[in-house]
Parts: structure tokens; C-alpha cells; sequence
């Protein structure tokens, strides 16, 4: 990781419009209040930073001339500006009508440990004309992710295998692997892992914007990004301009809860599916009624319980199907196609392997690029997850390893398909303690919410939940709607609400409910198998993420 000690800087004087900007806040102070902080604080960032000019330069050979990139500088320690900095990697294509355009638009595709530096060109290729226009669009990778210093603990593959089923014989070994993964991060990166925090970020954001002379920025964040986006306007309310938190994240549930939701989430998306399948029995034979569907499900998963399925020399496991299915369920359609060609497999017979792709794992493999495999650490995004997810709230995450034991057997009974998996044991039982308080998200910012009702990462309530604590907020409900990240979509109703919001800041007057279209849950089915969101052009390496 590249880090640097900045001299000494002479004093400069600072705009009003810059001044509050840098802020280091306290967690729960109120939004009025969140802008203010120690002078010396923020005059220390601003002397430091502020005044950086980007050299913009073509991202690489193979992009297009308008897609440029420019590395700009950030402190590790906002407590301490004049300590140690890291490098941010930037990206940026300019608005089409310099006359019409507004400002910047910034985007995160989720994580934690997403890289966001070709957002821009996701972004360009997704949204209308009449959007372009209006904003240059910004990308980055935030810190200690991608090109941003990337942090590694020099994990193997097997440490980087982290949602693991409860096994009375093999719990002693989970416990000691997530020691073990804390105790190499510690080893490799513990000076600087403590800063890479969903705080952090929100600031780097608002150097970003004081950098390209901007009083404010337009956002559009999905899933982790909804957090990062909420934390933005908690702690710089009058920064945040149009936002949109897209697949949202509760924040009173960063982070062990948010992983348990998926458990949660998972048990009435399975119930939607046996009656779905069980409507469709001639076409998928796994029943005639959802206790039937049920039982066949159940029956495989005690079947590879007992002596795995081989497919084309690949075991899977009664684990491997409760977790496939865990995604899997949420597109009812998706589901019964694995499972019928599952149920083929464990009677000897011919089975698609694209049909058994949920059980598998052997979809798209989301690899990064040769330059960013050369420049990565390749365990870059399980160490920068770690570092938010354990880091940004330490106070979610008990000590004591056999709390997590009783959590796990507890939550299985309750959540058969994944509770275990959800309520294991993570590294963050032993992680250090958090540098600063998780942000309590409580403002009345402008924002819009959007999110599909079937979402395996981000269930309906969660983004409920957000849409709550941020009391000016509008939420735009796809009733039916399947996948993971909604806007763009091609559903008339949910784009027109989101680029109507980006092009005029009008909010809607009430919440929105839109229906699903086929051709829109179409289009997620296609995302989720690429395991890639709207807007971003390069898939995620791991669909475990936010």
C-alpha cells in the first residue's frame, strides 16, 4: 500500500463556500450540527489538500478519449491531516452541454471493497441523453480499495471463504480461522485498516468535491453505496444535492445485522417460491402444492447431506444448495430450473450445467482486468470488506466466540435455509476496536429510495428502514421486482421517477409503488448471473457483498 508523510504546507486562506466542508464530526451529533468541528481540524485538511489540482489524463488505450483518470491525495487520519496520505484514484467523462450541465455525479456500485473507477462508464452507457448532460460523472475507488492504495492481508483463498454453515465438529476450526484472518490483517496492514471506514470515504467524497470547486455533488449509490451515500448526508448535510440510494442498506444494522437479514430475507422469498413452483408442477415436476415443493427441496439437501451429488466431477453438498438457493429463491423462475436440473443430477440423469449454476458457483467469474490483477492485491476486496464491515461499528460484533455458537444454532431452527451461514462466526470477533462511533443516520436531506420487493442482498425492510431516518426522503417500491439493484432497468415507471428526480431535484410528491415488468426482472435475472449491478460496467468478484 502506498502511504506518504506530507511535509509541511504553508497556510492558505479558504473560501467560505470550502470552509465547513471537512468537517470531522462527532457520530451522533444532530445533522445542523454535523458540519462543525475543531478549526484546526478542518483548516488542517483544507491547508493540506484542497488547493490539489487533478492531472486528468486518458483512463487507458482501450477506453474511450472522453473517460479520463487523475490520482489525487487524502489523509489516512482526518484526525491527524498533517500524518500520513493515501492516493485516491479518480475518474471522470464530462457533461455532453456544458451550457445545461448542473454539477458532478458520483456513484459507488456497492462492497464494501467494490472498485467504482468505471462507474462513469456504466453511467454513460445507462442513462438518457437529458441526464449526461446535466452532470459530469465521477467515479472512484474508494480508499484502500482498486487503485486507492489498495490494503491486502495476505489472505489465501481459503481465508477468503468466509460464509461458513455451523458444524458442531468443525465450529473450533471456524473460531480459529477468524482469529486468524484478524490476526494477518492486523499483522499485514494494522496501521492503516483502522481508517478504512465508511466515515472516511464520506469524506474523501467531500475533499473530492472541494477539489473540482463544487459546493455541492449528486450521488447515485447502490446497495453498500445507499450507506455510504446516507453517511455522506448525515455528516454534510448541505453538501448533498440529488440523491439517489438505490438497494438499500438499513444503517442501525451495519453490520453483523445486515448479514443476518439475509437469512431473514431469504425464508418469505422461499415460501413465494414453493407456491410458484407448485403452480407450475407439469413444467418443473417438484411438486403439486408448496408442502410438496418443500419436501423435494428438503429431501435433496438431506441426500447431500449424507453423500454429495457429482456433476461432471463436482461434489455438492446439502450446504451447497442452501446456500445457492439463498440467491436463488428470489427469482422464483431461476430457482425451479436449478432445482429440477439439481433433482436430474441426483437421480444419474443428463443436467444442465448452466442450470445448476446456483449450486456450482461456476457463473461468470467477475475477474478484474490483467492491469488490475497486476496492480491489485488479489485478496484486496475480502481485506477492504473486513475493514468496514468490522471496522466501521466494532460495537455490533460480540467477543465472545460462543455467543456466535448459540446465534448460529438458534438462527438455523429459525431460518433453516441460511441462519447459520448468517450468524457464524466473522473475523470481527476479534478485530480491533473501532477508531470513532458508528454514524447514527437521523437527517432530513433530500433522497430518493429505491428498491425491488424480491432482493436477496437488500430485503424490502431494510430499505424501509433507510428510508425512515431520512425524513425528507421519497421510496420507490417495485412491486415484484426481482434482483439486486433496480435503476436503469427499462420499467418506465421506476427510470422515469429516478431521471426525473436526477434532471429537475424534484422529489416525488408521496412514495411511489411500481410493478415489476417482465422485461425489467429479465434484465436483473441477466445482472444477477453476471453478478453485476446497473450502471456498473465491470461485474463484482464476489457475490457475498453489499
Amino acid at each position: 500500500m502506498r502511504r506518504r508523510r506530507l511535509a509541511p504546507l504553508l497556510a492558505v486562506s479558504v473560501t467560505a463556500t470550502l470552509a465547513p466542508a471537512l468537517a470531522i464530526p462527532t457520530a451522533t451529533a444532530a445533522p445542523a450540527a454535523t458540519s462543525a468541528a475543531s478549526p484546526s481540524a478542518a483548516e488542517g485538511v483544507l491547508d493540506r489538500y484542497a488547493k490539489q489540482r487533478p492531472q486528468w489524463k486518458r483512463c487507458g488505450a482501450d477506453t474511450p478519449a472522453e473517460f479520463e483518470c487523475a490520482t489525487i491525495e487524502v489523509p489516512l487520519d482526518y484526525r491527524a491531516p498533517g500524518g500520513d496520505r493515501i492516493e485516491l484514484a479518480i475518474s471522470r467523462i464530462k457533461s455532453t452541454a456544458p451550457d445545461k450541465r448542473r454539477g458532478v455525479l458520483l456513484s459507488n456500485p456497492g462492497g464494501p471493497g467494490g472498485q467504482g473507477l468505471y462507474m462513469p462508464l456504466g453511467m454513460q452507457e445507462n442513462l438518457p441523453e437529458s441526464a449526461r448532460q446535466k452532470y459530469d460523472l465521477i467515479g472512484f475507488d474508494p480508499r484502500g480499495v482498486g487503485r486507492s492504495s489498495p490494503v491486502t492481508c495476505g489472505l489465501t483463498p481459503e481465508e477468503e471463504d468466509w460464509l461458513r454453515p455451523y458444524k458442531k465438529d468443525t465450529f473450533g476450526k471456524d473460531v480459529a480461522w477468524a482469529r486468524g484472518v484478524a490476526d494477518k490483517c492486523r499483522e499485514k496492514a494494522g496501521d492503516t485498516l483502522p481508517h478504512i471506514t465508511t466515515r472516511n470515504t464520506a469524506r474523501d467524497m467531500d475533499l473530492l468535491r472541494a477539489i473540482l470547486g463544487e459546493k455541492r455533488i449528486s450521488y447515485v449509490g447502490y446497495s453498500y453505496g445507499t450507506y455510504l451515500g446516507a453517511v455522506y448526508t448525515q455528516l454534510f448535510p448541505g453538501r448533498a444535492d440529488r440523491f439517489v440510494l438505490d438497494s438499500a442498506v438499513d444503517p442501525a444494522r451495519a453490520w453483523r445485522g445486515m448479514i443476518q437479514w439475509w437469512a431473514e430475507g431469504a425464508e418469505p422469498a422461499f415460501d413465494r417460491w414453493t407456491e410458484w413452483a407448485a403452480g407450475r408442477s407439469e413444467k418443473y415436476d417438484l411438486g403439486d402444492t408448496p408442502k410438496e415443493v418443500d419436501r423435494t427441496f428438503w429431501d435433496l439437501v438431506a441426500r447431500a447431506d449424507e453423500r454429495p451429488i457429482e456433476f461432471e466431477g463436482q461434489p455438492i453438498t446439502g450446504d451447497d444448495i442452501r446456500s445457492g438457493m439463498r440467491q436463488a429463491v428470489f427469482s422464483p423462475e431461476f430457482a425451479s430450473e436449478g432445482m429440477a436440473e439439481l433433482k436430474k443430477a441426483a437421480a444419474g440423469k443428463p443436467a444442465s450445467a448452466k442450470g445448476l449454476e446456483a449450486f456450482t458457483g461456476s457463473g461468470g467469474t467477475g475477474e478484474a482486468d490483467a492491469a488490475d490483477a497486476a496492480e491489485v492485491p488479489s485478496d484486496n476486496m475480502t481485506a477492504s470488506f473486513w475493514a468496514v464491515v468490522c471496522g466501521d461499528n466494532s460495537a455490533a460484533w460480540s467477543r465472545d466466540p460462543e455467543s456466535y455458537r448459540r446465534d448460529a444454532i438458534a438462527d438455523k431452527a429459525r431460518y433453516p435455509l441460511y441462519g447459520d451461514f448468517a450468524s457464524g462466526i466473522k473475523p470481527c470477533a476479534f478485530w480491533d476496536r473501532s477508531v470513532e462511533p458508528a454514524t447514527k443516520v437521523d437527517n432530513k436531506v433530500g433522497s430518493l429510495v429505491v428498491q425491488n420487493e424480491w432482493d436477496s442482498q437488500t430485503p424490502l425492510p431494510s430499505a424501509q428502514a433507510l428510508h425512515a431516518v431520512l425524513k425528507r426522503s421519497r421510496m420507490v417500491t417495485v412491486l415484484g421486482g426481482e434482483g439486486h439493484g433496480v435503476y436503469p432497468n427499462g420499467n418506465a415507471c421506476t427510470d422515469g421517477a429516478v431521471t426525473g428526480y436526477l434532471l429537475t431535484g424534484r422529489l416525488p410528491v408521496k412514495d411511489v409503488i411500481c410493478k415489476a415488468t417482465a422485461g425489467s426482472n429479465a434484465e436483473a435475472r441477466k445482472n444477477r448471473k453476471r453478478d453485476v449491478l446497473p450502471g456498473s460496467p465491470l461485474p463484482e468478484r464476489a457475490p457475498g457483498r453489499f
